[in-house]
């Protein structure tokens, strides 16, 4: 990276005037909007400080992923995005549910418009839609400066569209493999002649099959804002978001992996579950809003409000345990060792609300001869979460042979219409978390800023979760410290220190809830930028901590729950990035981590996430035919595997794992007229078969080799 550093400055003087590009206008940079643009980079970022921001000037590794990057791939759901974010591993352990980690550990809080939104249960449940965001920025690192809770891994930050003062329109069409059909369409209409008052709506549909034996997914979004200048300094916005999300065949956990004597299951790339009948149904609603000031040398505030209402129905086919190979059928006769496939269906219904707001103020003060930047806010968020559940007890436990395991044959049980409400057997949860938060950014020198500043917060839960009381009362500071260094016109030095804090929900094997986790990051590197911020360049070391990190330790069929143990960890490594135009019409963003995770004791850790993660985006538009657009993405991965504590009958224990792979997608572009264009997008080229995690002992292969065309429109 440090070769990359030198190489960009060594060719900055020559290419920098080719570098300009009259798309890109001082709109964009002030309102954070990246649409209109074909850079995959942008000039400033507030995800970090709420200050705003040069990726250079930041003294945490900061990514952002674009529109741009967004319509040339094809990167539709967060899934597919954040598979090509730096840094980031999304860990699909079910077809609808899934983990995400960075640096090692897990990432369980997403921001809307520097908003956080804490997951429930520390996973995503249903997938989300990009339809409706600008860009992304993701800060890896420890997020405790603006995140009342949080991992020292990253926070994403979902920038939403925002009306524009001018009529713009588009759509969409597309058409793939296994009968993937997408429609989106959006409008943007100023209200009034001058654009004072204008709104903005959004939708999207996605209808698909899959390669995976009966499932199929159902997506509707919709999106409306409103936004309106209340005079020349005051801008107010108030919006409504909408998400269904609903499949049928599909997985609650994954695919048995190994018999009993360690040997992997020959499985199909195909093979799922999963019934006809079984499905994850996940609408998810939010009413936001939000008012901006400014109030004149710099300074602005800020008030915001987001309230969430999720509601689950889910009728869901669990299967658990290991086939015995020399037994017919895999189940074994012998009461002393059974083996065998089980069954465990159940169906859910779920309700979440939660209420976040968020206020702050920030602006420039003058000491001692310099202007320094200041910024204090508050932070309330309340959230109910309560799950019933209702069993078919008759079909709970039920022997599989190995040759139905996953055929969908299994029927749906008669569950019983009245769902149980009983301590035992449901979740009532109610969590409140109250953050007061400042920063300081001392201008001690030209080339030299200082940060200061810190979070408290204030985090108290109250009720239970399937007989476990998960009430507590919790308070921290979180202090964050940071640094920047400017050696030369280019290139910058940074520091910074972080720490972290974060009550679970999960529970060990005697029924107790796990304590918080505690941690903490620091890294320092170096940052380039060129071409006035429209290409940069970082390279990072850095270390993160955290204790009672809940890991998987195993299925408890006489609770029907996953319990857990805690693991303290260290995470070390090196990350290098780069974004932006390396020379005209080529775009493109780069990266590349090595890291290791241990334990107390040494031992590698969390060896269910790569140690090595690599990524590479290309798109090429040649200067003398603007029409046509090509491009490459690459996503790597190295080795991971998994001790799931289970042991051969010769008392071995037994390690799965899924061996390094590359996934190669290509894009191809071209406009047809001013306003229509036609794209093809090729994912997974070489056709690689993979598993798509391995959080706990189970699993299910990735897509095979797919095609995706589309036709837009654009006014």
């Amino acid at each position: 990276m440090i070769a990359l550093v030198a190489l960009l400055a060594a060719v900055a003087p020559d290419a920098a005037d080719a570098a300009a590009d009259p798309v890109r206008g001082e709109e964009i940079v002030v309102t954070g909007r990246t649409e209109g643009s074909d850079d995959y980079t942008t000039k400033a970022q507030s995800t970090a400080t709420r200050l705003p921001l040069s990726l250079r000037e930041t003294p945490q590794s900061v990514s952002v992923i674009t529109r741009a990057q967004i319509q040339d791939f094809q990167l539709n759901d967060v899934n597919s995005l954040l598979a090509t974010a730096p840094g980031i591993n999304v860990q699909a352990q079910e077809t609808d549910r899934f983990y995400y980690s960075a640096r090692g550990f897990d990432i369980q809080t997403f921001q809307i418009d520097g908003v956080g939104l804490p997951f429930s249960f520390g996973v995503q449940v249903g997938s989300i839609d990009t339809a409706i965001y600008d860009h992304i920025e993701v800060v890896r690192g420890a997020p405790g400066l603006l995140s009342s809770t949080g991992n020292p891994s990253a926070v994403i930050n979902f920038v939403r569209k925002r009306p524009t003062t001018d009529l713009q329109a588009s759509a969409s069409a597309q058409y793939g493999s296994y009968d993937n059909k997408r429609l989106d369409a959006d409008l943007s209409v100023p209200i009034t002649a001058n654009g004072s008052i204008r709104a903005r709506a959004v939708g999207a549909f996605v209808d698909n099959d899959s390669y995976l034996d009966r499932y199929t997914l159902r997506r509707w979004t919709g999106y409306g804002i409103v936004e309106a200048d209340l005079g020349e300094n005051t801008v107010a916005s108030a919006g409504y978001g909408y998400q269904n999300h609903q499949s049928h065949g599909a997985m609650w956990g994954a695919l048995p992996l190994y018999y009993t004597d360690g040997t992997r299951i020959p499985l199909d790339r195909s093979a799922n579950t999963g019934p006809d009948w079984a499905g994850w149904g996940v609408i998810d609603r939010q009413i936001f809003g939000d008012v901006t000031h400014s109030f004149g040398n710099g300074w602005i505030a800020k008030a915001s409000v987001i309230r969430r209402a999720i509601d689950e129905d889910n009728k869901l086919f669990y299967v658990y345990g290991n086939p015995d190979r020399t037994s017919p059928g895999g189940i074994s006769l012998d009461p002393a060792s059974p083996a065998g496939i089980y069954t465990y269906p159940g169906a859910f219904l779920a309700k979440t609300r939660n209420l976040t707001l968020d206020a702050y103020v920030g602006g420039k003060v003058a000491l001692f001869g310099r202007e320094h930047d200041v910024m204090i806010g508050v932070n309330r968020g309340a959230e109910q979460y309560r799950q019933l559940s209702s069993y078919d007890y008759s079909t709970v436990g039920v022997a599989l042979p190995v040759e139905n395991a996953f055929d969908g044959s299994f029927p749906r049980p008669a569950f019983p219409t009245t769902y149980d409400g009983s301590r035992a057997s449901s979740t009532d949860t109610h969590t409140r978390r109250e953050s007061v938060y400042g920063l300081l950014r001392l201008n001690l020198a030209d080339p030299l800023k200082v940060m200061v500043g810190g979070n408290y917060t204030h985090a108290v839960s109250e009720g239970y979760s399937y007989g476990v009381d998960t009430s507590y009362t919790r308070n921290r500071f979180l202090p964050f410290v940071g640094t920047t260094l400017d050696l030369t016109a280019n290139i910058s030095a940074y520091a910074s220190y972080a720490s972290i804090f974060k009550p679970q929900t999960e529970t060990n094997g005697a029924r107790n809830l796990l304590p918080p986790i505690k941690g903490s990051n620091l890294e320092g590197g170096l940052k380039g930028e060129w071409f006035e911020g429209r290409l940069h360049a970082s390279a990072a070391v850095f270390q993160a901590r955290q204790d009672n990190t809940a890991e998987s330790a195993g299925f408890d069929p006489t609770i029907g729950q996953t319990i857990y143990r805690g693991v303290d960890a260290k995470s070390e490594g090196v990350e290098l990035e780069f974004g932006g135009q390396l020379v005209p019409g080529l775009q493109a963003t780069g990266s590349y981590t090595l890291m290791r995770v241990r334990g107390e004791d040494k031992e590698p850790v969390r060896t269910f996430v790569p140690r090595n993660t690599g990524r590479l985006n290309l798109s090429y538009s040649p200067p003398s035919f603007a029409k046509l657009k090509v491009g490459a993405a690459l996503q790597y991965q190295s080795r991971i595997y998994l001790e799931p504590g289970t042991v051969t009958p010769a008392g071995a224990p037994i390690r799965i794992t899924q061996s390094g792979y590359a996934l190669l997608d290509l894009l191809a572009r071209y406009a047809l007229s001013e306003r229509v264009a036609v794209s093809v997008n090729l994912k997974n080229v070489t056709n690689k078969k993979y598993l798509t995690a391995l959080n706990f002992d189970q699993g299910y292969y990735g897509a095979p080799r797919t095609i995706l065309g589309t036709v837009s429109w654009t006014y």
